[in-house]
């Protein structure tokens, strides 16, 4: 360490770097994500991502990211994203006094929901953590409790200024005074709950969850806060990729394919426009087979058509919702 770094007082605080995935599955129409129990200091165990350190054993971010999670859950990853990297000073309490905690976070795919492999690894709906971001039937009713706290909150400041600033944020993230909704503003919202103190995690790690919490069940350490970035980026990413045929067996119809985007999203489509939609695009194409077994009409089954990669540099599907109760 140079002279220079202790004489100006910024000698370099030593590091340990941490490895989170949020793995996303969907299954008959409900989106979920791959869970362990986790040791929390303030909520003892928890809710939480399958995560660990980097280590010297890991030749790059990902391969110990894979690692873990195949140890931690026995699931093999395919499609895989760096998310984000938190670097928060007082993000994650570490063992070590004085240690600065970074937290690269990953956003992994798999096409099916497979057996977890261990007990304490589990699939859990995603919206048990984030219940207010599922406009599927209409608006949340949690959403009442989480406006009228977050009302008086952003009405509390004696500075004029504040509360306008707050105000604002409020439109913009929830929707309110006016504002509209944005599907992908899920971090946004998330973190200004943690913000106005309304979720257990802003007291400190997970914190004790309270029963009917309008906010959802509180994670360890800030993995609800990874899992609202990993919401956010693929809500985005279905429009201009075709990421959500990840997440589709190879054959599908196109009510289950309605189905899954409207979990992914947290809207209700229009049956019609999305097929429409579809077809306009181009993404799928006819198999020879149907689907069998239902009480109801047989439906034609169709596949990802792959071509689509090559043709047009953009090929999603952008959303229309049906209707949207604000």
């Amino acid at each position: 360490m140079s002279a220079d770094l202790r004489a100006a007082g910024t000698v370099p605080s030593p590091s340990s770097v941490g490895l989170a995935a949020a793995i996303i599955a969907a299954t008959e129409g409900e989106p979920r994500a791959l869970t362990v129990q986790v040791a929390d200091q303030a909520a003892g165990r928890g809710d939480g991502l399958p995560a660990g350190p980097l280590v010297s054993e890991h030749a790059t971010l990902e391969r110990g990211l894979r690692a873990w999670v195949e140890r931690q859950t026995h699931q093999r990853l395919g499609y895989v994203e760096q998310l984000y990297t938190f670097g928060d000073r007082d993000r994650q309490a570490d063992a070590r006094a004085g240690v600065h905690t970074l937290s690269v976070a990953y956003l992994a795919l798999v096409r099916e929901e497979r057996p977890a492999g261990l007990a304490e690894a589990a699939w859990r709906n995603w919206y048990r953590y984030l219940p207010y971001e599922d406009f599927r039937k209409g608006r949340p009713p949690e959403l009442d409790a989480i406006e009228a706290e977050l009302l008086a909150w952003a009405g509390a400041p004696t500075d004029a200024k504040l509360r306008r600033s707050r105000a604002d944020r409020l439109g913009i993230t929830f929707g309110l005074n006016g504002a509209t909704w944005n599907e992908e503003r899920v971090l946004e919202r998330y973190e200004l709950l943690f913000e106005a103190g309304l979720i257990p995690e802003a007291a400190g790690n997970a914190g004790p969850a309270r029963p009917g919490d309008p906010t959802g069940v509180p994670m360890a350490f800030d993995h609800r806060r990874v899992l609202a970035t990993a919401i956010g980026r693929l809500r985005g990413k279905i429009k201009y990729r075709p990421v959500v045929f990840e997440l589709m067996p190879p054959h599908f119809t196109l009510l289950q394919l309605q189905r899954t985007v409207e979990a992914l999203s947290g809207t209700q489509l229009h049956k019609q426009n999305f097929r429409r939609l579809v077809a306009q695009q181009g993404l799928v194409e006819e198999t020879e087979g149907v689907t069998s077994g239902t009480a109801g009409r047989p439906a034609r089954l169709v596949r990802f058509r792959r071509e689509v990669l090559l043709e047009r540099p953009a090929p999603g599907l952008r959303l229309t919702p049906s209707r949207r109760s604000q």
